[in-house]
C-alpha cells in the first residue's frame, strides 16, 4: 500500500525551500534558495553581498532602509562637508559616508549616513570599521526607519560605545545630539530653528540648524 503523499512522517523535517518555479512577473524564487533565510544571516553572509543599495544586518536578519530623497542627500552632503573640514583642520581623524558597513557588535552591522573615526580605528587599514566615535543619521519620513533611527539605534550605538550620535530630523526641522554617559546616552540638546547645534566630543564643532535644512542646489 503506497504512503499518502500528503502526510509527513513523524520525524520528517519540512523542506525550508519547497519546490517553486518562478513565473513571469514574480520574484525569481530559485535565486532566493542561494541565500540564508531571515534570522540566519551571518556577518560573512552579509559582507559577501554585492548590492547597490543600503542593507544592514540585525540579529540574523537583513534590513533595508528607505531610499534616500534629494533633500536627505543634500543634508548629508552639507553635514559631511562641514564635519570633514573641521576634522581635517584639527587633524582629528577621518569622516566617511555611507554606504560603509560599521560593525557595532556580533550580529549587528549598521551603515550610518556619516561616520567620524579617530586615527586608532584606522590602523592597519581594516576592511570595515569596528565601531565609530561619532555617527550622524538623517531620519526619513518612513515610519519604520524613524523608529529605527530614533529608538533602536540609540540603544545600539550606546552599546557599541559610540561617543556621540546626531539625529537630524527634516520632519521636525530639528537636530538632536546625544552624548554617551556611562552605558547610555544623555541628551546634550535638541536644536531647532534659529539655534546652533554643538558637539560635546568635538569641542568647537557647531552647525546652524537653519542652514542645514536649507540645504539644496542653491546652497551647495
Amino acid at each position: 500500500m503506497s504512503a499518502d503523499p500528503t502526510m509527513l512522517a513523524a520525524d520528517a523535517t519540512p523542506d525550508p525551500f519547497p519546490a517553486r518555479v518562478s513565473q513571469r512577473g514574480e520574484p525569481t524564487w530559485e535565486i532566493a534558495q542561494f541565500y540564508p533565510v531571515q534570522g540566519e544571516w551571518t556577518e560573512d553572509d552579509y559582507l559577501a553581498l554585492n548590492l547597490s543599495c543600503l542593507v544592514e544586518l540585525s540579529d540574523g536578519c537583513l534590513e533595508f532602509p528607505a531610499m534616500p530623497t534629494l533633500l536627505h542627500q543634500f543634508i548629508v552632503r552639507m553635514l559631511f562637508r562641514l564635519l570633514d573640514a573641521f576634522v581635517t583642520s584639527q587633524v582629528l581623524g577621518e569622516v566617511l559616508l555611507a554606504p560603509l558597513p560599521v560593525r557595532l557588535f556580533p550580529g549587528k552591522v549598521r551603515e550610518p549616513d556619516i561616520v567620524f573615526l579617530r586615527p586608532e580605528r584606522l590602523r592597519d587599514l581594516p576592511k570595515y570599521p569596528q565601531g565609530a566615535d561619532l555617527v550622524i543619521e538623517v531620519a526619513s519620513a518612513d515610519a519604520k526607519d524613524r523608529k529605527r533611527d530614533l529608538e533602536i539605534k540609540p540603544r545600539e550605538y550606546a552599546r557599541a560605545s559610540i561617543q556621540e550620535y546626531w539625529i537630524v530630523d527634516p520632519e521636525l526641522r530639528q537636530i538632536t545630539v546625544l552624548t554617551l554617559d556611562g552605558q547610555a546616552y544623555r541628551e546634550h540638546g535638541k536644536f531647532g530653528a534659529g539655534t546652533v547645534a554643538t558637539s560635546v566630543l568635538l569641542a568647537g564643532f557647531s552647525v546652524a540648524v537653519d542652514t542645514v535644512f536649507a540645504a539644496g542646489p542653491a546652497n551647495p
